[in-house]
């Protein structure tokens, strides 16, 4: 899970980092824990790559944390909106924004263990994943946090959502059978993508939302294209794909 911090006070929010990955510990929750010292920081980033929940002081410089609640709602609704504040006087704002919480300031250890213990019941199942081999093992990768994956030198190169990319001897087909999902879509002969994180396509690439391109055979232009209006159109009419079951 990807948790944001946002405060314009350093050491609040060194403070609260700290705290929430004491939380993680507690409950043995894999997470990375982002600072931001403005809204308008969060929200550049929130838009490259969603945030599972986010920690917003209220009472910031710039844009103060209920407009940038406001902002995040405009494109993302699943995030876990918490405000930390040092009243709690935005009640009608916080149900707007769809806040499952506030933390007063000065907020106690059991105020925060009894959010993380809510937190964690609202988390979304991961779903599905395919089981690769890496030194030392079996790891296992979601499928919702496949970017791309791409097949050179008899390897497999999977690249994440976390900006990681994992690397694994199998065959392409063997790779593929394990994306039973009706997000993927099979580039050429050795590039798959997850149409999740896909902006744009412009009839020869697919514009992903981090910026990158992926090239698409120009015999299966047309297929790439109905596919992925199918996928559009199938998420903007409340479809929710296999990846997220």
């Amino acid at each position: 899970m990807r948790i944001a911090v946002v405060d314009d006070v350093a050491p609040e929010r060194e403070k609260l980092k700290n705290r929430i990955a004491v939380q993680l510990s507690r409950l043995h929750l894999d997470g990375e824990i982002f600072a931001f010292e403005s809204g308008e920081d969060f929200l550049t980033a929130a838009k490259n790559q969603r945030f599972t929940c986010v920690f917003l002081d209220i009472y910031m410089e710039g844009a103060d944390g209920v407009e940038v609640a406001k902002a995040l709602r405009a494109f993302d609704r699943a995030c876990l909106l918490v405000f930390t504040t040092a009243s709690a006087g935005h009640a009608l704002e916080g149900f707007q924004v769809r806040a499952m919480h506030y933390l007063v300031k000065p907020y106690t250890d059991d105020e925060l263990t009894a959010l993380f213990d809510e937190i964690a019941q609202r988390l979304p199942d991961p779903g599905k994943y395919v089981a690769i081999r890496v030194a030392g093992g079996i790891d296992r990768i979601y499928l919702r946090d496949i970017l791309y994956a791409e097949h050179f030198q008899h390897q497999i190169h999977i690249h994440k959502s976390d900006g990681k990319t994992i690397v694994t001897r199998q065959t392409f087909r063997e790779f593929c059978a394990g994306l039973d999902d009706q997000c993927f879509f099979l580039c050429n002969r050795g590039m798959v993508i997850n149409m999740e994180y896909a902006d744009d396509f412009d009839g020869k690439v697919f514009l992903l939302k981090n910026g990158e391109k992926i090239p698409v055979s120009r015999g299966i232009s047309k297929e790439a294209r109905i596919a992925f209006g199918e996928f559009l159109f199938k998420k903007s009419s409340g479809w929710e794909g296999k990846i997220h079951d």
